[in-house]
């Protein structure tokens, strides 16, 4: 059977067809069935991947869809996982991959349109035959991204474990920083919708490369500020450095807020004081300058080229006092 030619505009019919592949068949009860698992856990894995519930007759499901679900209860008949991981692990690959596939779309349509006038059926006909010769290509692209993540994960983790500890720590410890864009409210209140999305992107790109470049992790972003982590002192002294040269260069400013001690990793996530203490000291730092804590700057003493001033004491909002510490390279002046 051929591929299906589109003309005029494209219908949600066929956005599915051509993304998801085979059409629906089957009601959310049959497709439970047919896997042969409960409509608790069919139910709960849909609603895990950031679904809504359908109605009992609605024909929504694939051939696809039974094929996962079986693989779901294979990995559970052989006491690989429970219920609770493979909730755990759906939610994971629901968000993540929801978020992919919004931002992907949108750089495909900022790509292809234009953004002076209204699109027309041959526009959008246009993105769905691109997407369709791309689709085969980025999903083995994006496999293997995926493996490749997974081993830098599994390596940080091992990295962060000592012998005495779990196999997987409940803690690791880890350096945290905040890189905060300076005036951000104020800046975009004078920018457009579109030069307010090019501000954040160009932001969370540079941060991106720079906390790559030196082994770190971007664990989130928010618009005007980002979560990053680092295994090793000296580099997250290097991300904040270059952080802060980058922005100076290519505007708006930024301040960081750098602390080290042990963090709770939940979902990708990381929680606990010394993500707090990085917070409030992003907060007091000035636009252009680097604060870190008493416990960072002791694993930094000896390290070249890089220089640490001590600031006064001064509260943190739920931490108490705390001894800030301002980071350069040592050629600043």
């Amino acid at each position: 059977m051929g591929e299906e030619v589109l003309t005029g505009r494209p219908t949600a019919e066929q956005i599915e067809r051509l993304f998801v592949g085979t059409p629906p068949l089957y009601t959310r009860l049959q497709v439970a069935r047919l896997a042969e698992v409960s409509q608790d856990l069919a139910e709960r894995i849909w609603r895990a991947l950031g679904f809504a519930t359908l109605p009992d007759d609605a024909v929504a499901f694939t051939d696809a869809d039974v094929a996962a679900l079986k693989r779901v209860r294979a990995m559970m008949d052989g006491g690989l996982l429970n219920d609770q991981t493979i909730i755990r692990m759906t939610r994971a690959l629901g968000q993540t991959t929801a978020r992919l596939a919004q931002w992907q779309a949108e750089i495909m349509i900022g790509a292809m349109l234009d953004p002076g006038r209204t699109p027309s059926d041959a526009d959008l006909t246009a993105i769905m035959e691109t997407s369709r010769r791309l689709l085969p290509d980025f999903e083995q692209v994006l496999v293997h991204v995926w493996r490749a993540q997974l081993a830098a994960a599994g390596i940080r983790l091992l990295a962060n474990t000592d012998i005495t500890q779990e196999v997987v720590p409940t803690r690791l410890t880890l350096a945290v920083g905040f890189a905060d864009l300076v005036s951000f409210t104020r800046v975009s209140r004078e920018l457009d919708e579109r030069g307010l999305a090019e501000l954040v992107e160009g932001f969370e790109s540079r941060a991106a490369d720079v906390v790559a470049k030196h082994g770190g992790r971007l664990v989130k972003t928010l618009g005007d500020e980002v979560l990053f982590t680092a295994s090793d002192s000296r580099a997250a002294a290097l991300i904040a450095l270059d952080l802060v040269a980058a922005s100076r260069k290519d505007g708006p400013e930024v301040r960081i807020g750098l602390a080290y001690g042990p963090v709770l990793p939940i979902m990708g996530d990381v929680f606990g004081t010394t993500v707090n203490l990085a917070a409030r000291l992003t907060a007091i730092a000035r636009p252009g300058t680097i604060i870190v804590d008493s416990e960072l700057a002791g694993c930094l003493a000896d390290v070249p080229d890089i220089e640490l001033g001590r600031l006064r004491r001064r509260p943190a909002r739920g931490l108490g006092l705390v001894q800030p510490y301002v980071l350069r390279r040592a050629d600043e002046h």
